[in-house]
């Protein structure tokens, strides 16, 4: 498939090929961008997205292969180079200073910025804010904006810059559904001012409702380029595989059993000492998934360290199967017989050692249970081998070090190494974050087969369509604060959005 540039199209990438030593991160990448257009790119995880796009912001550049920005080749390697030619990426963790306004983020590393009149720079910004209708604050400290707010002043910051070309990194992540609608109408106001946007995404119905055209990649190549009112989820999806797949997610019926876990009135503190849990009420039966909901850091995290013994607890009451867990410490709990399993965000940092190979990370989980000073590793062994052919993770084999695989790779060791250990109680906070599809559902998959075993899950995720598909109840947290625990089955996407922001549940109905 070769891209072919017209006067339409402002952007063309031909024969593209980028390797990391012995890793080719793209083969031979042919895309073209025409003026006016959203373009999503689409594929799994290790695909080359991202990598081909950071050649286009000049953050890396190609080992082979031409790249034309309106009909003239580019020869640069530096960002700065790719701006002033009209080209902003915005990453999918922001690059903005906290402690600086909105206005200072955006003229900062500007030639002469020192010496930039700031009233005239607030006018200016204030016009292009309104003209894109972003609802930027220019005197706004980035620390005092919510997530949608931080994303506006990235978007603005090369707008100021004069980028024509916007890439969007994985934008929706964190955003409620409310919030990901005003984005999309930002989106289409500003093709409708001529801009063009690529959107990376691994969300397929938000390709389907924003995007002109989508061009799918494959272990590094370029698979095809589909107008999407002309294409299915279900096409992209194979050509992103390779193969078919299903895209459905069960919610499994299985009779509620005993009362797992129970928390009442929780309050629990920050490193700032601000209550990051305010009063949390709720309960976890056996054979259930509770999904929770919330913009990031309505204090999901706090919460599960909180029940797992990680973080302090200043006051409430909080028991599983009756045995208080207030004041435990993780190895408190685990003396106590109690079987519960967490699987954190952080896979390389809570949950697995990097360093280590599979069967030392398997280790970790049940070292304690054996007696004697020394370690028996064959049963570790074992389990991983049982791991990489159950799970199909990729690896050169159990003495590879985990930080080596990817993301989708480690998430599965971890997964399948809690769940081995048989708990009662599974807690896992966004399991399947910037994984791809096929990782994704073998990891649904997982879970659902340890609610047929009558285990309790916690799940903390962040898209709602998942959480409305795969859970029996849904909990809501907003800043700290349960907002409302809602019917899976009764709740919809408008809904949970809704009390996401705090808005009563009743009320969105």
């Amino acid at each position: 498939m070769v891209a072919i540039l017209t006067e339409s199209n402002c952007i063309e990438l031909k024969n593209i090929t980028k390797t990391f030593g012995s890793v080719v991160a793209n083969n031979n990448v042919n895309l073209t961008i025409q003026n006016g257009e959203i373009h999503a790119l689409l594929g799994e995880n290790g695909s080359g997205k991202t990598t081909l796009m950071n050649m286009l912001s000049g953050i890396y550049s190609p080992n082979s292969g031409e790249i034309k920005i309106l009909g003239e080749v580019v020869n640069g390697s530096s960002p700065r180079e790719f701006i002033n030619m009209g080209i902003g990426m915005i990453h999918q963790h922001f690059k903005l200073v906290d402690v600086m306004s909105a206005k200072e983020n955006i003229v900062l590393g500007q030639p002469g910025s020192i010496y930039l009149n700031a009233r005239k720079m607030s006018r200016e910004i204030s016009e292009l804010s309104e003209k894109f209708e972003l609802n930027v604050n220019p005197d706004k400290k980035i620390y005092q904006m919510s997530v949608s707010e931080k994303q506006n002043v990235e978007i603005l910051k090369v707008l100021f810059r004069g980028a024509k070309v916007l890439i969007l990194d994985e934008p929706t992540a964190v955003l409620t559904p409310q919030e990901t609608k005003k984005l999309f109408k930002i989106l289409k106001n500003m093709k409708e001012n001529g801009c063009s946007v690529i959107i990376i995404t691994h969300k397929l119905n938000e390709v389907m409702e924003i995007s002109d055209r989508v061009t799918v990649l494959r272990k590094g190549e370029s698979i095809a380029t589909l107008n999407t009112n002309e294409t299915t989820a279900k096409e992209l999806t194979e050509l992103m595989v390779g193969r078919p797949i299903d895209l459905s997610i069960e919610r499994k019926q299985v009779n509620k059993g005993k009362k797992l876990l129970k928390i009442n009135q929780l309050t629990v503190l920050n490193e700032e000492k601000i209550k990051a849990l305010n009063n949390v009420s709720f309960e976890v039966f056996e054979g259930e998934i509770l999904g929770v909901a919330g913009i990031a850091g309505s204090g999901q995290k706090e919460l599960c360290e909180a029940i797992t013994g990680m973080q302090k607890v200043k006051s409430g009451h909080m028991t599983f199967k009756e045995e208080n867990l207030i004041g435990k410490s993780p190895r408190d709990i685990f003396k106590m017989g109690i079987s519960m399993s967490f699987i954190p965000e952080d896979r390389l940092g809570m949950g697995l050692v990097a360093s280590m190979n599979m069967i030392d990370n398997v280790i970790l989980k049940s070292y304690q249970k054996q007696k004697g000073f020394y370690l028996n590793r064959k049963p570790a062994r074992m389990l991983s081998e049982k791991l990489i052919d159950g799970l199909e993770i990729k690896t050169p084999g159990v003495h590879h070090p985990v930080r080596l695989l990817s993301g989708g790779n480690v998430q599965k060791v971890l997964l399948g190494r809690e769940i081995e250990s048989n708990p009662e109680l599974l807690i896992t906070a966004y399991p399947v974050r910037g994984l791809d599809i096929n990782a994704s559902y073998k990891i649904y998959d997982l879970l659902n087969e340890q609610k047929e075993k009558g285990v309790g899950i916690l799940f903390v995720g962040e898209d709602l369509d998942v959480l409305l598909e795969i859970s029996d109840r849904i909990m809501v947290l907003c800043e700290g604060r349960v907002v409302g625990i809602v019917e899976a089955k009764e709740a919809n996407k408008e809904m949970i959005g809704y009390m996401m922001t705090g808005g009563d549940m009743h009320e969105s109905i």
